[in-house]
């Protein structure tokens, strides 16, 4: 028995645990008139700039679990399996949802600043996640396995901002927001599986995103 559940704690449950709370509300939205409707999402709780300044917080933190469009799901759900796998796997559980949900706040607080239009999706976290492999290569650069892994996905994050410099439709403000909101994170929180983060260091990325969090909320609601 204890086995066992030695052997479930060290599975990404929480990861799974969000892979299927955002396929559950695509086929509940799906039901609701499809998820590619704007009055569907803007109803689940996508973000629209007007209704978050009249203070609708919460389209803040939902629109990381909203989809529009199977391609939209499916792309993001294998992201998520994937990466999110190896950084639940590295940081641990509660650390990796801090990350996952923080970084994806912070890149729906820049979305908020900087677009005007509906957003929704998980991309603001997952490049949250690519930014915790970015801490991980910068602050234990030493690491050979962690420095050739952070080279892989190097790559990855740098394909995907460039795809969003061309594609209109992609929300270029939220990708580069989360990519941020996970690097500060992921320092705040630190990686005691590989190695202990100074505390300096920890306090000192939590001022910085506490400040630029509400600088950015500021220049929202004057907007």
């Amino acid at each position: 028995m204890q086995r066992k559940l030695r052997q479930w704690r060290d599975e990404p449950y929480i990861m799974y645990f969000f892979l299927g709370l955002q396929i559950l509300l695509f086929l509940v939205m799906t039901l609701f008139g499809g998820s590619q409707n704007s009055n569907v999402l803007v109803f689940f709780g996508a973000k629209v700039n007007i209704l978050i300044q009249q203070g609708q917080w919460w389209r803040l933190i939902m629109p990381i679990f909203l989809h529009s469009g199977l391609m939209h799901i499916a792309v993001n759900s294998v992201t998520l399996y994937f990466i999110g796998m190896q950084i639940e796997s590295l940081f641990g559980h509660w650390r990796f949802t801090l990350i996952y949900l923080l970084s994806g706040i912070v890149g729906n607080i820049a979305s908020f600043v900087f677009n005007t239009g509906i957003s929704v999706g998980a991309s603001t976290a997952l490049f949250g996640l690519f930014g915790a492999f970015f801490m991980l290569v910068e602050a234990f650069r030493q690491n050979t396995a962690i420095r050739a892994m952070g080279q892989q996905f190097a790559l990855f994050i740098v394909l995907n901002l460039a795809f969003d410099l061309f594609n209109p439709g992609i929300d270029l403000a939220g990708h580069v927001g989360g990519l941020l909101g996970g690097f500060l994170v992921a320092n705040i929180v630190g990686v005691p599986r590989i190695r202990s983060v100074s505390v300096l260091r920890r306090v000192i990325t939590l001022i910085i995103l506490v400040l630029a969090s509400g600088i950015f909320l500021y220049m929202g609601f004057t907007n």
